[in-house]
């Protein structure tokens, strides 16, 4: 299965992704969260894997509108809050096989090949 590219189309950091996946020719299928969110089942299986903090999106309009009682929220709490509001997630957030692989695109290349690479 094609690796799944969660985001939005006019995040740059989306669009980065995206061409670095086409120069690798690593096939993928994004999937805009403002049109077609994430299940909460799915979403608790990411953070599952990847904890919640590595999870936020603690730049965007969405984290600043949260109350200071984010801080010490579970990730139980975390889960509902990206449930209910996509744009909290941190993007891209890249999953194949149902399974979150990476979370933001900072990484060297090296590990970006590895996580992203081939199935």
């Amino acid at each position: 299965m094609a690796l799944q590219v969660y985001g939005i189309p006019t995040c740059n950091t989306c669009k980065k992704a995206l061409q670095w996946l086409e120069a690798e020719e690593i096939p993928y299928i994004f999937i805009n969260t403002k049109e077609q969110p994430p299940s909460r089942e799915a979403i608790a299986q990411w953070v599952n894997t990847l904890g919640s903090k590595p999870m936020r999106n603690t730049s965007g309009q969405s984290y600043r509108a949260l109350g200071e009682e984010k801080k010490s929220w579970s990730d139980d709490q975390w889960i509902e809050a990206f449930a209910q509001d996509a744009m909290l997630l941190k993007r891209p957030l890249f999953v194949r096989d149902g399974q979150a692989v990476l979370v933001g695109f900072r990484a060297s290349e090296t590990e970006l090949r590895d996580r992203l690479g081939g199935s």
